[in-house]
């Protein structure tokens, strides 16, 4: 964790199906030192398999290893447990710690397989209205996702593919450069396939929105020799 009584950035290990060692390894050279490290209930053994000091582990903690857990208590991890029949995923949990604790960025590192519905309701809570004040990415297996509610930077290898999903509603005035299919000042609805399998033409692109939220997805973006900053 920064040295700093509020870290500028956070980053949560989701539960759920956890990535390969290497691909572990690939998702975390994306996370700037210093972060604030929240460990969603069995995020904690991805965490752990990095020799990372884990400052919180939150959640119900139904699914984590107790022998991974003792060892998080016995190296000062402060542990926030929930009931099981809550009303909030782990993950939302996590996110509410990291902002909580000042936290003005937060990068998610998750595996991409376990439960269809896990995986929606992971993309679909980065983007809620709660962490509408927070800068927001999450690696996803090989997949690196944006929440875009203003002028946004995206990189990656000039050819590899960017999605552009609106999330709750229209997005409105939406304007890129660096894509191949440009837009200029337009709106995506929800439901439109239009923002799907655009293309970076420049290690940069950008994209910005009048009103509304995006979740960019660039497929692949992350690998074992990628130094991309999510």
């Amino acid at each position: 964790m920064s040295d700093s009584a509020s870290p500028t950035t956070a980053v949560v290990f989701a539960g759920g199906d956890p990535p390969t060692d290497r691909l572990l390894a690939a998702q975390w050279r994306v996370v700037p030192p210093g972060a604030l490290v929240v460990a969603a209930d069995s995020g904690l053994h991805a965490a752990q398999r990095l020799g990372l000091a884990v400052d919180v582990v939150v959640g119900d903690l139904d699914s984590v290893d107790p022998a991974a857990l003792d060892a998080a208590r016995a190296a000062d991890t402060r542990v926030v447990v929930h009931p099981v029949d809550k009303d909030a995923t782990d993950l939302e949990l996590a996110l509410h710690v990291a902002r909580d604790a000042g936290a003005r960025r937060v990068v998610v590192i998750t595996g991409d397989g376990g439960r269809h519905d896990h995986l929606l309701a992971n993309a679909l809570v980065l983007t809620a209205p709660a962490f509408a004040d927070l800068t927001v990415a999450a690696v996803v297996g090989t997949a690196v996702c944006s929440v875009v509610r203003g002028p946004r930077t995206l990189t990656g290898a000039v050819g590899s593919l960017c999605t552009l999903l609106p999330i709750g509603g229209p997005a409105r005035g939406v304007t890129t450069t660096g894509l191949r299919f440009a837009l200029a000042d337009e709106d995506l609805h929800p439901g439109s396939t239009r923002g799907v399998s655009n293309v970076l033409v420049a290690p940069e692109a950008t994209v910005d929105l009048r009103a509304g939220v995006l979740l960019a997805v660039q497929p692949h973006a992350v690998s074992a020799t990628d130094h991309q900053e999510a």
